[in-house]
């Protein structure tokens, strides 16, 4: 039988949970009173939520039954703190959407009032005070273990430390300069993406101490943090080292491609171009010695009909100076040339003397790194010229 004074919170209480716009406004209030949480990409989302549900039930099932944390809310809170230090979220940004989440069930309850007491009011504050007095206690134990246990294996700190900037989880400054500072480290600004696989394809995953082998030669005097995902390195480094990697490459016949347009908030979306560019690019892209770039990338996903940017972004990245007025001589040496199939059809077309197109077209390729001679690095410079506004 239902405890009589009790039978307005499981009616309040069942009406909350059965309501999927609650769970949706604390995961809204969230996003928009924590800027860690609206950084996070897609793929976290779900997990917000769920957390999220299960804590609006079990908050108001406690309230319901004037029940109390029991161990296994103490190992869910627990369990929830390492994996947020373990993703460098920050402990206050926590423990603010917790807080958040809290003044979001206590509207809805305060919304339905008229079924309730004095007493009932009470009784929920007390339940949300001290499910965030244990909340803190166990985030900041659970904190201090996973920080210590990080800091015992730097190796693996750097590499998840990478791991979440490729995946989103640190796109803001805050987060970003938290977790760099308890690690000691400053991470490279400008900075390259390099992901790279063996030439011969898809095969077993990459061992990290594969990955790992670039690291020093690509610090530059700074900090270089590697990882794999399945058969491919990837490797976070100063941008000024973009030189080094394509020697590197080749002693590994490895293949591979580096982005290095992109800011640091934006890790997450340099692998996915890097990525993308691996699986579509032909093998006569790959011209040994060579790295796919930006420029490739970019072209490569207009091709695959998932643009990241537009179509004068991509002209620019591809013709590089070629853009500018006074350049155009060049620009039209390089439509002559691509128009014609050589370098003495076009030089008749512009009237020039051969010698000079040849001139103009090894400008062209000092000017973009591009040679107009090779058939991949040519369709690049015939699209980007073709979609140049």
């Amino acid at each position: 039988m239902i405890n009589q004074p009790l039978e307005a919170r499981i009616r309040v209480r069942d009406e909350i949970v059965a309501d999927p716009r609650v769970v949706a406004a604390v995961v809204e209030a969230v996003n928009t009173q924590v800027p860690v949480y609206a950084a996070l990409d897609d793929s976290r989302l779900p997990e917000v939520r769920a957390i999220a549900a299960w804590g609006v039930d079990r908050l108001l099932d406690l309230w319901a039954s004037d029940g109390t944390l029991g161990p296994a809310d103490l190992r869910r809170f627990r369990g929830i703190a390492a994996a947020r230090a373990a993703d460098g979220r920050p402990v206050q940004a926590v423990l603010r959407a917790y807080r958040v989440a809290a003044a979001v069930v206590t509207d809805e309850v305060a919304a339905r009032a008229h079924h309730l007491t004095a007493k009932d009011g009470l009784s929920l504050a007390r339940v949300l005070l001290t499910a965030l007095d244990t909340l803190s206690e166990e985030m900041a134990t659970a904190y201090a273990a996973t920080t210590e246990d990080l800091a015992g294996d730097r190796d693996r700190a750097l590499r998840l430390l990478l791991d979440d900037l490729v995946a989103g989880r640190h796109a803001s400054v805050g987060a970003r300069t938290d977790r760099s500072a308890r690690l000691g480290v400053h991470l490279p600004d400008p900075y390259c993406l390099l992901v790279a696989e063996p030439v011969t394809g898809e095969g077993p995953d990459m061992p990290y101490e594969a990955a790992a082998g670039l690291v020093g030669a690509l610090a530059d005097g700074g900090t270089a943090l590697s990882t794999v995902r399945g058969p491919r390195a990837v490797v976070l480094f100063p941008a000024p080292a973009l030189h080094r990697a394509p020697a590197l490459l080749v002693e590994r016949r490895w293949r591979g491609c580096a982005i290095s347009g992109e800011g640091l908030d934006r890790v997450a979306v340099a692998h996915r171009l890097a990525a993308d560019a691996l699986d579509t690019a032909p093998d006569h892209a790959h011209r040994p010695g060579r790295l796919l770039t930006d420029a490739d990338a970019h072209v490569l996903a207009l091709l695959a009909g998932h643009p990241a940017v537009g179509a004068d972004h991509i002209a620019r990245h591809v013709l590089g100076p070629l853009t500018d007025p006074g350049q155009r001589h060049l620009l039209e040496a390089l439509s002559a040339y691509i128009d014609a199939g050589s370098a003495t059809a076009a030089a008749r077309a512009l009237h020039l003397h051969p010698q000079s197109l040849r001139y103009r077209l090894r400008r062209v390729q000092v000017l973009t790194a591009r040679d107009p001679r090779d058939p991949w690095q040519r369709l690049t410079l015939d699209i980007a010229r073709t979609i140049r506004p």
